[in-house]
């Protein structure tokens, strides 16, 4: 499978750790590129963000516009159908991503996945599904994507991953009810969701960067 384009941004030589961020609908790689030096602390090991760029497709809820989207949405209104099929093309890619980190020394166990919104979405979906344990999974406004198949799908090696869940109190796109039906669909199956909430929209807080920024130095000890 061809690569999706990334931008990358390395903190030192030889990273230790690597940290791949999915953006959300509409964006792309660059979209969280400027966090990394608000994120990260200086006594950190080295780490190599890879911020890839979705592919550019039409999608339903944006009149069949095209833009940059992991799959596409048809409705936002709770129970609709999801595009299963560009879901999971979604998870191939990021499993891709995470094999390049191999190639490049990193082990699936000091990798992390984070995304924001869609991008999160597809984090929780293939971090679940990852085979080998991963660092953590990082959840930003977002929600739990073809759950009905998680159960059957789901990886015994991450049935402990740390998981950082942060949402808006007052997100009109992801409402906050869906992002906490997504989490007790996670609870129901055992898994630990770290469980933040911001005065906020569908957005970044300071707060939430500082609460994650905590999390993750936590995950590289």
């Amino acid at each position: 499978m061809t690569l999706l384009p990334a931008v990358e941004n390395e903190t030192a030589a030889n990273p230790l750790y690597s940290i791949i961020w999915l953006h959300g609908l509409g964006a792309d790689g660059h979209d969280f590129a400027p966090i990394v030096p608000e994120l990260v602390s200086p006594d950190w090991p080295a780490l190599r963000f890879v911020f890839p760029h979705a592919p550019v497709r039409p999608v339903t809820i944006n009149n069949g516009m095209a833009m940059r989207a992991w799959y596409d949405i048809y409705s936002f209104e709770p129970g609709a159908p999801q595009d299963e099929q560009g879901t999971r093309e979604a998870i191939t890619q990021v499993e891709a991503l995470i094999a390049r980190e191999h190639a490049r020394g990193v082990s699936s166990e000091r990798i992390l996945l984070a995304g924001f919104s869609q991008g999160g979405a597809i984090a929780l979906a293939a971090g679940l599904r990852h085979p080998q344990k991963l660092a953590g999974i990082v959840a930003l406004s977002t929600y739990l994507p073809i759950a009905h198949t998680l159960a059957g799908e789901r990886s015994a090696a991450n049935a402990g991953v740390p998981i950082f869940w942060g949402h808006g109190n007052f997100d009109p796109v992801v409402v906050l009810q869906r992002g906490t039906n997504s989490r007790a669909t996670l609870e129901a199956l055992g898994y630990k969701v770290d469980w933040h909430t911001y005065p906020m929209p569908h957005a970044v807080h300071p707060e939430e960067i500082a609460d994650l920024r905590r999390w993750i130095g936590e995950r590289l000890r």
